[in-house]
């Protein structure tokens, strides 16, 4: 892979998508080169707000894209080239606004740097770099930094990867207009559901909830302000769904409240990037956890979270005996002796399971959905779901 050639041409092409330009960095933070025709007064920006040295340390240690945010809104990404497990370059993309962004709203962003000897000159001179900055709903850009990280490693990623490398397990999402107040229901209840019953197994819907949704709508002069109104609401979302799945109230509570403190207390955006996913992945462990069957020895409870952590594969009882190192016939009656199914029949069910999710949180195809889940054609899927639920899957949406 020509690295060379390939960010040429992807420099190029983000190009046509407006005023966004691209930077290299090399392992010690110094410019080596950018297109931007202000770059001496914005990568100055770029240091002076943090996001360089957060940016070398986050790429020393990981190989996944990451957003560099600040609390005036102002936004970068980051993709890694590498020489085994060491840094060779930093590319960057940005920066970019994801909301129009007032000269109010630059003030208070300014207001959590009052640590930083600034002059009124130098204000004055980002007031007006700032006029050019370009205004980009953020899956566009979360997908511009897919295509980076892709020129410089041919690796595809998903959106949930970006940022995911310092996480215990994403999360900007683009604003729809009206019309899709529906499918944003429809993706929050994928995503309420999924806590609901503890599924270890979310990020597809996590994935399609992040093209769907930013967050609370709400239009504030403080980017930051509001990040931390949607990361807030979630939570409330969430902790609620924890409860509704058999979490006590004590334990969800006092989750949700360290969250929402932890939104609070934070300075710049990218500060906030990982938390509502860090917040998400814990209500779910915790959730499973507390609905794990004490009944289930350790060998049969393995094989249980590996079904509904691969319902996308074909579960076969064999790779289940090999995974606990059992036989396939003594692990074929101990399951069936403590879970009272058959290991087909409880991957049946725990597929049907996801597939009521994702027919009523995504507007997926009958025939993606069966696809997705490795049923061999869809009529199959579709006599299965009908078996199950006594509905077939059009009858289930539609309802």
């Amino acid at each position: 892979m020509d690295v060379s050639q390939n960010m040429t041409l992807f420099s190029e092409m983000i190009r046509c998508g407006g005023d966004i330009y691209t930077w290299c960095y090399d392992a010690d933070g110094k410019l080596l080169q950018s297109n931007c025709p202000d770059a001496g007064f914005l990568s100055g920006a770029f240091d002076l707000f943090g996001c360089r040295q957060k940016m070398l340390d986050y790429g020393r240690q990981h190989t996944k894209p990451v957003t560099l945010g600040t609390a005036l809104g102002m936004t970068w990404a980051a993709a890694f080239e590498k020489d085994g497990d060491t840094l060779k370059r930093a590319w960057v993309i940005g920066p970019v606004f994801y909301q129009d962004v007032s000269l109010r709203g630059i003030e208070h962003g300014l207001q959590y740097y009052s640590r930083l000897e600034v002059s009124v000159a130098w204000t004055m001179q980002l007031y007006e770099a700032l006029k050019s900055v370009p205004v980009l709903q953020c899956t566009i850009l979360n997908r511009y930094t897919l295509m980076l990280h892709y020129c410089l490693c041919g690796e595809h990623l998903t959106l949930g990867d970006i940022n995911s490398d310092a996480l215990t397990m994403p999360t900007d999402a683009p604003q729809k207009p009206a019309h899709d107040r529906h499918k944003v229901w429809m993706a929050e209840q994928g995503l309420l559901q999924m806590v609901r019953t503890g599924d270890l197994n979310y990020k597809q819907a996590l994935s399609v909830s992040m093209g769907i949704s930013a967050g609370v709508p709400v239009r504030s002069d403080d980017a930051l302000r509001q990040g931390k109104t949607s990361i807030i609401v979630f939570t409330s979302l969430v902790c609620r769904a924890a409860i509704e799945g058999g979490l006590s109230p004590e334990e969800a509570y006092a989750l949700g409240d360290s969250y929402i403190q932890s939104a609070e207390n934070a300075k710049t955006t990218d500060d906030l990037d990982p938390l509502a996913l860090m917040m998400y992945d814990d209500f779910i462990q915790r959730v499973h956890k507390c609905r794990t069957n004490p009944n289930l020895s350790q060998q049969v409870q393995m094989c249980v979270d590996y079904i509904e952590m691969h319902l996308e594969e074909k579960i076969r009882a064999a790779d289940l005996a090999k995974l606990v190192g059992y036989t396939e016939y003594y692990l074929t009656h101990k399951f069936k002796e403590e879970t009272g199914l058959s290991v087909n029949d409880y991957a049946k069910f725990a597929k049907i399971e996801r597939a009521k999710v994702l027919l009523k949180s995504t507007d997926q195809t009958v025939q993606d959905i069966a696809a997705a889940l490795s049923f061999s054609t869809r009529n199959y899927f579709s006599r299965v779901f009908q078996e199950v639920t006594g509905l077939t899957p059009m009858e289930y949406r539609e309802r």
